[in-house]
Parts: structure tokens; sequence; C-alpha cells
């Protein structure tokens, strides 16, 4: 009963979190098109599963409640970052020079990095919690996912356009 309560606590932090970032992501993001949602929140789960299997299961570097597979978790792992990542494509300045989208890249970094120490605080707001990883970690990495998020972004969106220009898919 007393794991219970716990996971019930540490759930406060979750659920805040997860109805805030997905408000405003579907209040704010008009620039996405619902295909372009479902292609962005697809991916984003399948991919932070992928890399979760390994950072968070297999070596334990970091994990959402405990260390292993856990139903909580399982929010954390399909709900609460493809909204976050629909907002970082929905601003995401594609006709300005490069140096501001590096820049916009960056500030992202700051303020996911900000929220992942939010994440760490006890409970009933913190439900993450390091093994060997650190905010470093993420700092360094974070960029490079958000890369691939954009490069998948890109390639449904050429895709798109093929489609409503009617052009074969090999062309």
């Amino acid at each position: 009963m007393e794991k219970q309560d716990k996971d019930k606590d540490q759930m406060i932090g979750l659920l805040l979190a997860i109805g805030i970032f997905n408000l405003t992501a579907f209040i704010f993001c008009k620039r996405l098109t619902g295909n372009q949602i479902v292609h962005v929140w697809s991916f984003t789960v399948a991919f932070q599963n992928t890399f979760d299997l390994y950072v968070d299961f297999k070596y334990h570097g970091y994990w959402y409640f405990t260390k292993g597979v856990d139903w909580p978790g399982l929010l954390a792992h399909s709900v609460l970052l493809p909204p976050v990542n629909m907002m970082i494509l929905n601003g995401y300045p594609f006709h300005k020079p490069w140096r501001y989208q590096v820049f916009y890249l960056l500030a992202w970094d700051v303020v996911v990095g900000l929220y992942e120490l939010v994440t760490l605080l006890p409970r009933p707001w913190g439900y993450f919690s390091y093994g060997w990883w650190t905010i470093w970690h993420s700092l360094i990495i974070n960029p490079i996912l958000m890369l691939i998020l954009l490069a998948y972004f890109l390639l449904v969106r050429k895709m798109e356009n093929k489609l409503a220009y009617g052009t074969r898919s090999s062309d």
C-alpha cells in the first residue's frame, strides 16, 4: 500500500506537466497539420522508447519512477514529450538564417534542461531519477535528438508536398 501511495504522490508532477504541455501544444500549435501532429507524436513515442530501452532499462542511466518497467512510467513514455516536440516544430524558424535556427534549438535545449531539473525535485513534483546520467548528458544530446526530429519532420513535409502535387514517391 505504501508503494502505491508513493506512486500517486509522484504522479502529481507528471500529470501536471502532461496537462500543461498538451494544453499549450494543442492551443498554440496552429502551424502543424493534423497529419504532421500524428507523425510527430508517433515518431516521438517510437524514438523515445527506443532510446530509453537502452539508456533507461538496459544501462539504468535514468528512469521514471522505478528502474524497471512500470505502469506510471507509461504516461511519461507516451504523452509527455510529443507535445513538447510539437511546440519545438511549431515555432521553428525554417526560413530564417542558420544562426537563428541554432539559437532556437539551443534555447529549447536550455528550457528542456531546466524542466528536467524540476523533474528531479522530491515528491510530489519530481518523478525522474538519475543513475549515471547527468544534466550535462542531456544538454549535449538533446540538440542532436532535436535535429533528428527536425530531419524526420522535413521528410514528412516533403512527402506531403509530393502527395499535394501528385508526384510519385519514386520521382
